[in-house]
């Protein structure tokens, strides 16, 4: 049978399409084709998104694998999963599977409940994605604070969709006794779906292990009116805390921001500006920023 390239326009099998005469291992190495996985390949042409990796992951995995943590909700629209982090399974403890580059692959009690089919494999319920969202960091890995940055922003997210509701989850992690689950229980407890992005939720925890609480999306009114909306808001010390996107080094955006504060600070609000490379940093720097603000020694 004479090869025909043309004929895969999604994930494959290297393997199974050479069995099958639908390419030469030649054409596999070549440009026409672009490897995801071991044995899993993608014509050139189709771009590479988390989604796609997921579909060529569940080719090599047991049917008995779950997709789940930033994986899961990626697929189901909640966009957590960047291109190339690696797509998240668990597999019942007695499967002896991977590693594999590019998957991470945790062996831990699942039940059938917790899953319906997908792809030939399975995907988590949300209530099930939102345990392995706050499961997902080794305790020895990360010291907490760290944890929290990383786990409370993705639960703030699914739950601002409405795919799982807190009473569940609240109810689910009760009865758990994973390693990490009392993290879990912190992290569960910390979350708040107002917040509006990522960051915004991270800059929240920072400045919440730092004593402080903050409100997040307070609304500013004026003669009975809304006049404004901070990200994070220490309302009763009249200091903003917010985070600068590169969406705001637009000149617009620059505009709009400069010109917005200017009327907020003349009604007496003193901001705090973080961006990405602050945030990065010392969460210690950004509390001796607010601290300032607030007035405090």
């Amino acid at each position: 049978m004479h090869a025909r390239p043309h004929e895969l326009t999604d994930v494959f099998r290297g393997s199974e399409a050479r069995r099958e005469g639908l390419v030469t291992e030649g054409q596999l190495r070549g440009p026409a084709f672009r490897r995801l996985f071991q044995d899993v390949y993608v014509p050139s042409g189709i771009p590479v998104t988390h989604e796609l990796r997921c579909r060529g992951a569940a080719l090599i995995v047991p049917k008995e694998a779950v997709l789940t943590g930033r994986s899961a909700a990626t697929v189901r629209g909640v966009q957590l999963a960047k291109t190339h982090d690696p797509v998240e399974f668990v597999v019942p403890e007695e499967f002896r599977f991977g590693p594999i580059k590019g998957m991470h692959v945790r062996r831990t009690k699942v039940t059938k409940k917790e899953s319906r089919p997908w792809r030939g494999v399975r995907i988590a319920r949300p209530a099930r994605i939102a345990l392995d969202l706050m499961l997902r960091l080794s305790p020895r890995t990360h010291n907490w604070i760290r944890r929290l940055r990383i786990a409370v922003p993705d639960i703030d997210a699914f739950l601002r969709t409405g795919l799982v509701r807190r009473h569940k989850l609240t109810y689910a992690l009760l009865r758990r006794r994973n390693r990490g689950i009392r993290l879990a229980r912190n992290a569960l407890a910390l979350a708040d779906p107002r917040a509006e992005s990522l960051p915004e939720s991270e800059l929240r925890i920072v400045l919440t292990a730092g004593g402080l609480t903050p409100t997040p999306q307070h609304k500013i009114r004026k003669n009975g009116r809304v006049i404004a909306r901070l990200d994070l808001a220490i309302a009763e010390h009249q200091v903003a805390v917010e985070y600068d996107g590169r969406w705001h080094l637009k000149p617009d955006q620059i505009r709009h921001d400069r010109e917005r504060r200017r009327r907020l600070t003349a009604e007496g609000w003193r901001f705090v500006i973080v961006d990405a490379e602050l945030l990065a940093g010392s969460y210690q720097k950004i509390l001796d920023l607010v601290r300032r603000a607030m007035g405090s020694p």
